[in-house]
């Protein structure tokens, strides 16, 4: 099944917005959820690096490092890497309907910059089992994103 378009309203609207509001937001988002499940692995060869993720259609660009206790916002570049896919791609990256090699391959997935980092930082989440991580996810979201992978696959 193919993820709907983001409404083209609400796009507008992200794009228009600062890059560090959206930063902090996913930042904080990333240490909530996704971070209790990421924790665990060796980040050490890019802690401390700067990141941007591009979401091409919404115009929305995010900056952040890694560090040992998880994502920090970024106001702005310079980053290291740039990673770069569109809402719906990212989704189905993040709901593991697609692999990460595929979409790279296809130039659905950039990664720009300093692809070594890029590709540690690609290798170590194919590392996580889906289940584990939305085993670790607070307050039955978990769960959601459970229904919303099956709902996607039908």
């Amino acid at each position: 099944m193919r993820l709907p378009d983001f409404p083209r309203p609400l796009a507008r609207l992200l794009a228009a917005l600062p890059p560090y509001p959206a930063s902090l937001a996913f930042a904080a988002g990333s240490r909530i959820l996704a971070w209790p499940a990421l924790r665990g692995l060796d980040w050490s060869p890019v802690l401390g690096r700067r990141f941007c993720l591009y979401v091409r259609d919404l115009g929305v660009r995010v900056y952040f490092s890694l560090h040992e206790d998880g994502f920090r916002a970024e106001s702005s570049s310079p980053v290291d890497v740039t990673f770069t896919a569109t809402a719906a791609d990212l989704a189905r990256l993040a709901l593991r309907l697609e692999d990460p090699d595929t979409l790279f391959f296809n130039r659905r997935l950039l990664i720009e910059g300093d692809t070594n980092v890029g590709l540690t930082v690609k290798n170590l989440l194919d590392t996580v089992e889906l289940e584990a991580a939305l085993a670790a996810m607070p307050a039955g979201l978990g769960s959601a994103v459970i229904n919303l992978r099956q709902l996607a696959l039908r």
